[in-house]
């Protein structure tokens, strides 16, 4: 197992939700191919998000949004993050900095210096589908695991 997922594993472990492990074939790690091909709704597929400051000293932050909607990083993130301007990081800074890759980034075993805003209404379903660190797996599990995680807790981090 690739080294991201295993310590995806070993949070999921530590922090006591339950959860359902998936193993997916890689070409369907996509939030919106997964669902259609393993019979998903895009409803409860959460996507997370590394964006970046792009002016000024580098800052970053992980946002899980549900994948109907969108991320809105113009207004919300950037005041989130406190700086003028702020864009979806590169994927080779994404996975310079969470050793993950497309289509497998997960709020769980992120850098703990790293700040992991969650929109608000992800907390309202019953049950939730995150990516397992790697592109062979996804997750089923609750919310309740964002404020396992010290998650923020973002009302409109999302635009529907």
């Amino acid at each position: 197992m690739a080294t991201a997922e295993a310590q995806v594993l070993a949070a999921l472990e530590r922090i006591g939700v339950p959860y359902e492990l998936i193993p997916i074939d890689p070409a369907y790690a996509d939030t919106a191919a997964f669902c259609a091909h393993y019979g998903y709704p895009l409803a409860h597929s959460c996507n997370t998000i590394i964006v970046a400051s792009t002016r000024g000293p580098k800052k970053y932050a992980a946002c899980v949004v549900l994948a109907t909607t969108r991320l809105d990083v113009n207004r919300r993130v950037r005041r989130l993050l406190g700086v003028p301007k702020a864009s979806f990081a590169s994927a080779e800074e994404m996975t310079a900095l969470t050793g993950m890759h497309v289509g497998g980034v997960t709020p769980l075993a992120l850098p703990p210096e790293l700040p992991l805003y969650v929109d608000q209404r992800i907390m309202d379903l019953p049950w939730i589908i995150l990516g397992g660190g790697g592109r062979s797996l996804k997750i089923k599990t609750v919310p309740a695991i964002f404020p396992a995680l010290g998650a923020e807790i973002v009302a409109d981090l999302a635009i529907a």
